[in-house]
């Protein structure tokens, strides 16, 4: 009996992971542009980092943590998200001390215990930015705009984005209890979930997908409207400068986040391309979180993208691997060894070269040279190997060159130099 993959976790094969590639080396070119530092975490992380950061009423925490002992019984999660990781090794490298300033990136796979679907799984693979440091609307527009520059890069722009701002601990607690008075008058209307939670987290209420919490929602009052004079400056200057960059945006007041440590600016790249699972990104501010979890009172702000729900809309897009530069075909054992070997030559020499090592016939060779997308051919026998020339062919247009053999990785490099140039 085989054994299967984990429900909910995927492999990703040759003819997938291009694009995989594709997707996160972008990232590392644009956010790179930015003054953006790769940093890796551990998978595993102590389950209390969470609990802190996220907030115990959260779906996350309840349901959905990947949660077990160690055989020393300490609680361990997989991580769900990359913020917290990401602050706690802020925190305990005091990378502050380092620049005033921290701007960083990571990627990697996230782990939440959720019913599988389309563009979301039990191991995702996130990207996701963090900023810490600095307080001005300038960095939280830049931190969109970078955003707004990796769809380009990448391209996809089938995205709107969508901001708003959550408040701060000043004003949002007037707010939430409205919200919540206004709650309690339909608590009849909304799904047993929210019914559930609109006490603790009134504001996951507003991004319930539930028809009856939408409609019983629809003139929920908006927490815009009770900004403290600072937030609403600090959102009106977002917007500001997001318009001085020329980013189409657009104010959603009912798009809440999920997670308790957003304040301030947050906001969602949206598409109608995935159904029900129509965010690529999203992210915030969090300018309390790095004090929370035992470190300096620095601001912070961030966002993560999910990767397979790019892939998903990359589709046809979809790259491919590239093939090898030479194909070297041969015919008998003598051949064969000598093909191996001009095959390492051009290998160490940066050349990518592939050869049969089946015995196939020279024709299921070259059917296989172009199955492998391959830029040149070479058929080695016994003739070649007693003249020392060979014949190389341009897969392309079919057209021949006698080579000599002791000079092929020279004279390829040269040719595909060459090639490189005029394509």
């Amino acid at each position: 009996m085989s054994i299967a993959a984990i429900k909910g976790m995927n492999d990703i094969l040759p003819g997938e992971v291009e694009t995989w590639q594709f997707l996160e080396r972008s990232a590392r070119e644009v956010f790179g542009l930015y003054g953006f530092s790769e940093i890796r975490t551990p998978v595993p992380e102590k389950t209390e980092l969470f609990c802190r950061s996220i907030g115990e009423t959260t779906d996350i925490v309840e349901k959905e943590m990947y949660t077990f002992d160690d055989k020393s019984e300490n609680s361990l999660t997989l991580r769900p998200e990359g913020t917290a990781p990401v602050m706690r090794s802020f925190i305990q490298n005091r990378l502050h001390n380092l620049d005033p300033v921290s701007k960083l990136y990571y990627m990697g796979p996230m782990f939440r215990y959720e019913r599988p679907q389309k563009g979301r799984y039990r191991q995702f693979h996130q990207l996701g930015v963090e900023v810490v440091g600095v307080e001005d609307a300038k960095i939280d527009a830049q931190v969109l705009a970078m955003l707004h520059q990796y769809f380009i890069r990448i391209g996809i722009d089938t995205v709107s984005l969508q901001v708003n701002s959550l408040g701060c601990p000043d004003c949002r607690p007037g707010y939430r209890q409205e919200l919540i008075s206004y709650l309690e008058e339909r608590l009849s209307d909304l799904c047993p979930e929210c019914q559930r939670r609109y006490l603790n987290n009134p504001l996951r209420v507003l991004d319930c997908k539930a028809q009856g919490c939408q409609a019983a929602t629809v003139d929920a009052p908006s927490v815009i409207d009770h900004l403290c004079s600072s937030c609403s400056d600090h959102f009106s200057k977002v917007q500001f400068y997001l318009k001085a960059l020329k980013i189409p945006y657009e104010v959603n007041a009912r798009m809440v986040r999920g997670l308790d440590y957003y304040v301030r600016t947050t906001f969602e790249l949206v598409t109608d391309q995935l159904g029900s699972q129509n965010a690529v990104a999203a992210g915030g501010r969090y300018d309390g979180l790095v004090e929370s979890l035992g470190g300096p009172p620095l601001p912070g702000i961030g966002f993560a993208i999910g990767l397979e729900r790019l892939v998903l809309m990359k589709g046809e897009q979809r790259i491919t691997a590239d093939g090898p530069q030479i194909f070297i075909a041969a015919r008998g054992e003598d051949a064969s060894e000598r093909a191996f070997v001009l095959m390492s030559q051009l290998q160490s020499a940066g050349v990518r070269a592939e050869m049969d090592y089946l015995g196939k016939s020279i024709k299921a060779q070259m059917r296989r040279a172009n199955k492998l997308n391959a830029t040149f051919s070479l058929v080695l026998g016994e003739e070649e190997l007693q003249t020392g020339q060979a014949q190389l062919k341009d897969m392309s247009d079919s057209s021949h060159s006698t080579i000599a053999l002791d000079d092929l990785v020279d004279v390829l490099t040269k040719k595909l130099a060459e090639y490189s140039t005029s394509a």
